[in-house]
């Protein structure tokens, strides 16, 4: 999966897919405006009716390739009331965007959070946000890869939702560099301390290079400064089991995702691993890097209902009958 089920045993973070993250992307907009999301909650509704009250959830952002934030969008919600809650969006930067707290400048307050088919638009000085159930725009033949590549041709996220966390903002809000990096981290406030329970960037990382329930856990803690170090030696041995990968080829190709922030030159056109659009085939790009180029496809497409204009997330799809 992208990065959906990131917790131990394949579920999700503390068993609670409200913690869940599932997709980061990043594109350009006509007109000089870039646009971020970040999707949790796979399977929404059913694993969580709202947003997490007592999480943060962060897309940072890193202007010097440093592989630190030097800007941190946070967003923060109401406890959920009569089926309604509210977003309250910050933007950090320097001190405040490397820490986890929701912190620096509100630039969207209590902004209302769509749990039905239409979703709410907020306009906000410069910026665009919604926040709410929208489709998952994650594509792949899920039961193919668990029963050794037999395909199937069926689409696991066809008929799935998430909620969509979408802000667009004009070029400059991100510096004047066009190239950046982000990633994206949800962290839960408990006994008073705000700890990391998921992380990531790049699709489809841990739950092919992080086998162990402690090892899942460590990254979703963990900062992608340290990721080169900490991962570069067991990550080249998954590449040499399964793509029989030599030590030299494994360490260039994981050169690719670790650390696990996501860049994008924005002089350049958003197709992943630059940036990454809604229709971008990532499933199959990561199965051709586990294979050693040995599975190029799972042969299945993007979704078509996506929209053309913001929030480009679809319209949730119905809940099953029954």
């Amino acid at each position: 999966m992208s990065h959906h089920l990131s917790g131990a045993d394949l579920r999700s973070p503390m068993n609670d897919a409200r913690l869940d993250l599932t997709d980061l992307f990043a594109f350009t907009v006509p007109g000089g405006r870039t646009a971020l999301i970040m999707n949790v909650n796979p399977i929404a509704p059913t694993g969580g009716q709202a947003f997490h009250p007592d999480a943060v959830y962060r897309i940072n952002v890193d202007t010097d390739g440093d592989q630190q934030a030097d800007i941190a969008f946070s967003f923060v919600f109401s406890e959920p009331r009569d089926g309604q809650q509210t977003a309250t969006v910050y933007r950090a930067t320097g001190d405040e965007a490397r820490a986890h707290e929701a912190a620096g400048q509100v630039i969207v307050t209590e902004a209302p959070v769509s749990f039905g088919p239409a979703p709410n638009v907020i306009e906000a000085g410069p910026y665009l946000f919604s926040a709410g159930l929208r489709s998952d725009p994650f594509f792949a033949d899920l039961d193919g890869i668990i029963h050794d590549f037999q395909w199937t041709g069926v689409d696991w996220g066809a008929d799935k939702n998430i909620f969509g966390l979408v802000l667009e903002m004009p070029d400059t809000e991100l510096g004047s560099n066009p190239v950046f990096g982000v990633w994206a981290r949800v962290s839960l406030r408990q006994n008073g301390a705000l700890k990391s329970v998921d992380r990531g960037a790049h699709p489809s990382l841990t739950a092919y290079f992080n086998p162990e329930n402690d090892a899942k856990t460590a990254y979703n803690e963990g900062e992608p400064a340290q990721d080169w170090e900490t991962y570069r030696v067991p990550w080249t041995a998954v590449l040499q089991h399964t793509g029989d990968y030599e030590p030299q080829d494994a360490e260039q190709a994981l050169r690719t995702v670790l650390p696990d922030i996501l860049r994008f030159d924005r002089d350049q056109p958003a197709a992943y691993p630059n940036g990454r659009t809604l229709t971008d085939d990532v499933t199959s790009a990561r199965l051709a890097m586990v294979s050693g180029g040995k599975i190029t496809s799972d042969r299945i497409g993007p979704h078509t209902d996506l929209l053309p204009e913001f929030p480009y997330l679809g319209t949730p799809h119905p809940a099953p009958a029954g």
